[in-house]
């Protein structure tokens, strides 16, 4: 197991670039690439960095030379022959060859794209523009960058005692955590972290630490070089990005409020019925739920991901009953700003009704809240979100408005076309 702390003192970060191989990144990309590369392969897509937390000034803590040294690094990586042989070869949700053979072609001689970046005040402009399958590549190594050039900058002020008291801290802090999920006899949770980590070394060593502290409750991890490397199950399926592009490209209200049906429509026939998990709040839970197609409620569950949780649990379970499902059949994946008190609640109130599972992420990868006198260590939220399809802008309304993205008047075209109503606004921690 690394010193972290020591890693930190002696080296400087030279032996230890942020993002170390292409599939340091989520499975779920990979995922929805394949998907994406069979289905839209010449939609020209444009991705763009938000910080949500605008109070956190990037570009003073963060060095334009040094940011853009890591996203050149980048651009140098290629997949490893244990890499491709590890996506071709391996087995993931019980079926071989998930990755079809002219993707793999494609993946492994895949350079990614240039970005553009520009200084705006004290935050930076980060986008990338080109076709959809190369530049949704950059979502998460782009975020993990930024996410642990600020670690960084708050780190490389810190001395060589500091940092192991901070280290140490900051362990007790997650084992504390683990312990309470230890007395969760039925508990299923993943590693969602990569995105909003602290460093890749942190993330590694808190995945150890679950895999330690909870066993066979710990259900692996997004993060497929960590999959690999710690022979863990890769887990993920996909994310609002797919139906914020689809509903771009529609051409009228009647198009535009059949694309979340069509994504998943495409989905099934990409992954052979498998994977089948909803994610159902780009454009209201209620409204999705409503206007489905009778043939997703058969799919295997759900993953709710913004408003307020329990709530949507209780939308999606009255929907299956609706529908005649069983519910012991049924499986809800919680993903949004969970920590332990958070999925001890949530289990309580729903394991035994439906199969429930957890995607923990920023609170498990990046917790270092109060272990710095200023809390400059403290997780903040950024996101990195597709802005425009062949050249018309993109919309998320989310079942939380604050996390809604796209121009004012297209939200409000999409809030009418989608039949959204008032909203509760919550506060978006992560």
């Amino acid at each position: 197991m690394v010193d972290i702390a020591t890693r930190v003192w002696n080296h400087k970060w030279k032996i230890d670039p942020i993002v170390r191989s292409l599939i340091d990144t989520d499975f779920y990309k990979l995922l929805m690439c394949q998907s994406v590369f069979r289905n839209k392969p010449e939609t020209n897509v444009t991705f763009k960095m938000i910080n949500r937390s605008k109070h956190i000034p990037l570009a003073k803590l963060i060095d334009e030379g040094e940011l853009r040294e890591q996203l050149d690094h980048v651009r140098t990586l290629s997949l490893s022959r244990g890499e491709s042989t590890w996506l071709r070869g391996n087995t993931f949700y019980g079926k071989r060859q998930m990755f079809r053979p002219d993707f793999m072609e494609w993946f492994e001689n895949l350079q990614f794209p240039e970005y553009h970046l520009e200084r705006k005040g004290d935050q930076y402009e980060l986008t990338f523009e080109g076709k959809w399958p190369e530049v949704m590549l950059w979502e998460v190594p782009a975020l993990s960058i930024m996410m642990e050039l600020r670690s960084r900058a708050v780190l490389g002020n810190m001395r060589k005692f500091e940092l192991q008291v901070l280290y140490a801290r900051a362990m007790t802090k997650l084992w504390g955590k683990i312990e309470k999920l230890q007395k969760l006899d039925e508990l299923r949770v993943v590693d969602f972290g990569t995105r909003r980590r602290h460093s890749f070394l942190w993330q590694d060593w808190a995945v150890q630490a679950m895999i330690e502290g909870l066993g066979e409750k710990f259900m692996g991890t997004s993060n497929c070089q960590i999959a690999k490397n710690r022979d863990l199950e890769a887990i993920g399926t996909n994310a609002h990005e797919l139906p914020m592009v689809y509903a771009a490209l529609a051409d009228s209200d009647e198009e535009l409020l059949k694309a979340p049906y069509d994504v998943l429509s495409d989905w099934h026939d990409e992954h052979d019925g498998n994977l089948r998990i909803i994610l159902p709040d780009t454009y209201g839970t209620e409204q999705f739920l409503k206007n489905a197609p009778d043939w997703l409620a058969k799919w295997t569950g759900i993953r709710i991901d913004s408003g307020d949780p329990a709530k949507g649990a209780e939308a999606a379970i009255a929907w299956w009953q609706q529908q005649g499902e069983d519910l012991s059949e049924k499986l809800i994946i919680f993903s949004d700003g969970l920590d332990a008190d958070k999925i001890i609640e949530l289990y309580n109130a729903f394991a035994g009704r439906v199969r429930v599972s957890f995607g923990w992420g920023t609170m498990l990868t990046n917790d270092f809240r109060g272990l710095t006198q200023t809390d400059a260590l403290a997780p903040f939220s950024i996101v990195c979100k597709a802005v425009s399809a062949n050249g018309r802008p993109t919309v998320k309304l989310s079942d939380n408005p604050r996390k809604a993205t796209g121009p004012a008047e297209q939200i409000e075209r999409y809030k009418r076309v989608f039949g959204i109503g008032e909203q509760t606004e919550q506060d978006v921690i992560v």
